[in-house]
């Protein structure tokens, strides 16, 4: 027990500590602050600047409200920023409930809501914006609020929250929140080079312990085979002894084929609060049913669970709320379909009346007419029931909806692809993984480590759940090794995407001049990461070139050069790829030519899928992008036909007349139908004159007569007839991959001292090409006047859309039509299928788009002369949907015959509009430029895109 004195000074101490303004902070949340909490508080407290690293859920954000708090009893300003707008929503209402709406706004890129307030929450875009423009909204700026700061790391938009570190002034202070990274102490290092004084606090605690489970078919297994949380299994890995825990023994059997189990019960740390989360908070849960083996004495391996059997599972073991990640739009909106075919409920009556109010309420501004289209009613039908998706296809408005019955509680169950795991405040009791692999735009890849803990980061609700759950489900060659790995591996770094852009670059020389930027860029955390690493990648170049002598020792020929033989080989196999893939693409240019030019009553002969075989067309093709004409097979089957469906160009066999009102509806018409083509073909009737020949046919390329040229070279080259040339090809071969190998380390060792700064030089000689940039009598670079209006254009095509604008693109265009132009500027579809349309709404618009392709190319030819990265092709998937909105088409009639969400479509459209915003302010002295741009935006900016804005 301590004495009278010792209490005494602790009595003292606590009433010192509740005058601090952090005391006064921790009485007024209520609640004691973990230790990671109060120390990052008390370094804000004190002027310094903070990096936090935590789990999520570890309650980080609390540090940044102190800021807030600080800023507010200063006199001064904060800013609150996130990397997504449903995110700078959330914060808003959660700061506007604690400081009331006069002293908080907010700035999204479609939102302005009390700009001026002490608090603002922002997308960290607009504090960049807000930076180069030397905003006055800046003043008083004392506190910048960075959440989610790990977003650095994205490589589409990364860079941003370089470009704000580095820029804010010096005597703002700034609280930068992240997700657990293993080189916390590097990026802190750098927080602490180029903001001065940073204190890095890290924290891999998690308040709500995390169980780990796997889901064989209905059984719930325990992953690991002691009683072992992933905060354990992670401490474990990462001691002295490097050793993971234990898998289950029953797990590891299933590989192989031996006694399939289900282990101990996943119980025994469970809060068991059954399906509406109001039990008693139990240690315990019912055991499953299980026998020693786990399956009842099976030998079989279960079959993957259904979705509404993991459901009633998941709610037979207490765990719901859950969310399921599926890495798939159309996955997530399926398992809800199947949730309600499978008749799952998971609400009371009172519960689903709530609901449907609570819908009713927050829809009424929709269009009835868009219901259909948004599909509404099923989306509702699984709400009442409980169960929800959650994917950027859906209307903003829809996924608040679910984001806030899900935090009510009266949501059980939201399947949700990884974006949900961005910051946005929806914990769960469990989180299950249906699969650990996704498909990041170019491949299927297994998930990280780091992206696994963002995701399970969800389950375990803080003061409501005593812990976590989650939960793998079991598929066909899964690895009980590969699961453990992830979940006790903290080896997740932070890597920068930082890279110098056309409007970074403009903004940056207008405001320092060249010289003084190329320091700021050598500043990044990108140069700084790269300036690291260069030892290292000197050890590996050392270490290569002595194994490529032993390569070269071992491919000598005694009739020649390998080598050079060598060489040929490697040339031919290249040009051969490139050959192929011409083909390929010219032959589904030739395929999509064909299906658009097909009429009804052309007969055709398709070459292989389900609709092979003769078939007569019934309706033209809708799409131009994705031309699918109805067809009616030889056998009375009404198909569509597709490019997939061909090789080559289809052309018609033969003809019939297809009456224009013709539905195919009965059976006894089709087979009239099919009959008569039949009749057609056996009589020889030729095909429409003009439906012949009408597109390019294949014609040899200079790289076919090099490849001959090369294969001539090759069979005469002395060293193709030696007898032990594939025993030289095989070292050879090896050299070549070790030599391009060690040619890429010695580039990165060149290019890694002052990387970025090189980068930007290329860039101001390209400006320069283009009159953006000029040199002053003294030496100094400049921008012209040309170069001004590039620092207001942002985006993935800035350079583009300002080359366009010097070419008056726009100039003639009415308000649908300019709208629709901008879209190629804007829009990037999932499709690699860019080119000109072969009809546009209007032949201006076809103008203006051969404008700017023209522009492009003259562009992408530059940025390769100059080793820069290629800016994307204009993109004309919206050129019809946008126009077809502007001039006052339903939703439906605007994205039929696309691969279009609605929410897609809605999110594109508010890309469009800030497009046209930034063009409007870009021509700010041409007054009919603008009035053309408002007008534009008045036209898009309508129905149930006005009410997500």
């Amino acid at each position: 027990m301590s004495s009278y004195a010792e209490r005494y000074q602790q009595a003292k101490q606590r009433a010192a500590y509740a005058k601090t303004q952090l005391g006064v902070f921790e009485n007024r949340v209520g609640f004691d602050l973990d230790d990671f909490q109060r120390q990052a508080c008390e370094s804000v407290e004190a002027g310094r600047g903070v990096l936090v690293a935590a789990p999520t859920g570890a309650g980080k954000t609390i540090v940044g409200e102190f800021a807030i708090f600080l800023a507010l009893s200063q006199g001064k300003k904060a800013f609150y920023t996130t990397p997504i707008k449903a995110l700078s929503n959330q914060k808003y209402n959660d700061l506007v409930k604690e400081y009331g709406e006069d002293s908080v706004g907010l700035l999204t890129g479609d939102t302005s809501i009390n700009s001026e307030a002490p608090v603002v929450v922002m997308t960290t875009e607009v504090l960049r914006n807000m930076l180069y423009a030397e905003s006055s909204t800046l003043t008083n700026l004392a506190y910048v609020v960075m959440d989610e700061v790990h977003y650095l790391a994205d490589r589409f938009r990364g860079a941003v929250w370089e470009e704000v570190i580095i820029h804010l002034p010096e005597h703002i202070s700034v609280i930068s929140l992240s997700a657990t990274i293993s080189n916390a102490e590097e990026f802190g290092a750098w927080l602490d080079t180029v903001r001065g004084s940073t204190d890095i606090i890290v924290s891999e605690h998690r308040p709500v312990p995390l169980w780990q489970h796997v889901l064989v078919g209905k059984r719930l297994m325990n992953l690991f085979a002691e009683e072992t949380t992933v905060s354990q299994a992670a401490d474990a890995l990462s001691s002295a002894d490097n050793e993971a825990p234990a898998v289950n023994p029953e797990l590891l059997k299933m590989r192989t084929g031996g006694s399939r189990g289900g282990g101990r019960r996943p119980g025994g740390r469970r809060n068991n609060r059954g399906r509406n989360g109001r039990g008693p908070r139990d240690r315990r849960t019912p055991a499953l049913k299980t026998t020693a083996s786990g399956f009842s004495g099976s030998t079989q391996l279960p079959a993957r669970i259904s979705r509404p059997a993991m459901i009633e599972t998941l709610d037979k073991n207490g765990l719901l709320p859950a969310i399921c990640f599926i890495f798939s739009r159309a996955g997530c909106d399926g398992a809800v379909s199947q949730c309600i075919d499978a008749d799952i409920r998971l609400t009371t009556d009172a519960q689903a009346q709530t609901i449907r109010a609570y819908i009713a309420e927050a829809t009424a501004s929709l269009d009835v007419r868009d219901l259909n289209v948004l599909g509404f009613y099923e989306w509702r039908e699984g709400l009442t029931r409980g169960i929800a998706a959650h994917h950027a296809g859906l209307l903003p408005i829809f996924k608040e909806i679910v984001e806030t019955l899900f935090s009510e509680g009266l949501i059980k169950v939201v399947f949700a692809t990884e974006t949900l795991a961005l910051g946005i405040n929806m914990p769960a009791r469990s989180v299950v993984l249906e699969k650990l692999t996704k498909f990041n735009g170019e491949n299927h890849v297994d998930i990280t480590p780091g992206e696994y803990t963002q995701l399970t980061g969800r389950a375990g609700r803080r003061g409501i759940d005593i812990e976590g759950h989650a939960v793998v489900t079991w598929r066909n060659g899964m690895q009980a090794e590969q699961v453990a790995g992830l979940a006790s591996r903290r080896t997740y770094p932070l890597n920068s995407s930082f890279r110098p852009t056309y409007n970074m670059s403009a903004n940056l020389i207008a405001q320092f001049g060249a010289e003084r930027t190329r320091k700021i860029l050598e500043s990044s955390f990108a140069q700084f990461q790269a300036d690291k690493s260069v030892v290292g990648v000197a050890q590996r170049v050392r270490k290569n070139e002595r194994a490529l002598e032993g390569y070269a020792d071992a491919m000598q020929c005694h009739l020649g050069d390998f080598t050079e033989y060598a060489r040929i080989r490697r040339e031919i196999k290249d040009l051969e790829k490139q050959v192929q893939k011409s083909r390929r693409k010219l032959s589904l240019s030739q395929a999509v030519a064909s299906l658009q030019q097909l009429v009804p009553g052309d007969v055709v002969d398709i070459p292989k899928g389900k609709n092979r075989g003769y078939a007569v067309v019934l309706t033209r093709a809708e799409s131009n992008d994705d031309p699918r004409p109805s067809i009616l097979t030889i056998d009375a089957h009404v198909r569509r036909l597709e490019t997939r469906d061909l090789v080559g160009p289809i052309v018609p066999v033969s003809k019939i007349k297809v009456p224009k009102k013709y539905s195919a509806k009965t059976p006894k018409e089709r087979r009239d139908m099919a009959s008569r083509m039949r009749e057609a073909i056996y009589q020889g009737y030729p095909p429409r004159e003009r439906a012949q020949n009408t597109w390019f046919d294949h014609k040899e390329s200079a790289i076919e007569t090099k490849l001959d040229e090369l294969r001539h070279a090759m069979r005469t080259h002395p060293c193709h007839g030696c007898s032990e040339r594939e025993e030289h090809a095989r070292w050879s071969e090896r050299w070549w991959k070790l030599e391009r190998e060690t040619d890429g380390l010695r580039r990165q060792i060149s290019r890694r001292t002052n990387t970025i700064s090189q980068v930007f030089d290329r860039i101001t000689e390209l400006l320069r090409s283009y009159d953006y940039v000029s040199t002053t009598a003294e030496g100094k670079l400049v921008l012209t006047s040309r170069g001004q209006s590039l620092r207001r254009v942002y985006g993935e095509k800035d350079l583009l859309t300002s080359l366009c604008l010097e070419e008056r693109f726009l100039d003639g265009l009415d308000s649908a039509s300019m709208a629709s132009v901008v879209s190629a500027l804007v829009y990037q579809g999932k499709r690699d299928e860019n080119g000109f349309l072969s009809k546009y709404p209007r032949p201006e618009i076809g103008k203006s788009v051969t404008t700017m392709i023209t522009l492009w190319s003259q562009l992408t030819d530059a940025e390769e002369q100059m080793k820069l990265p290629q800016t994307a092709t204009p993109d004309l998937g919206m050129v019809w949907s946008i126009y077809k909105w502007a001039r006052g088409d339903s939703l439906a009639k605007s994205i039929e015959g696309t691969d279009l969400a609605a929410g897609d479509f809605v999110r594109w459209v508010k890309q469009v509009i800030d497009v046209l915003d930034q063009i409007s302010h870009v021509a700010h002295n041409d007054a009919q430029m603008r009035t053309a741009c408002e007008a534009a935006i008045g036209k898009i900016r309508r129905g149930v895109v006005a009410d997500q804005m």
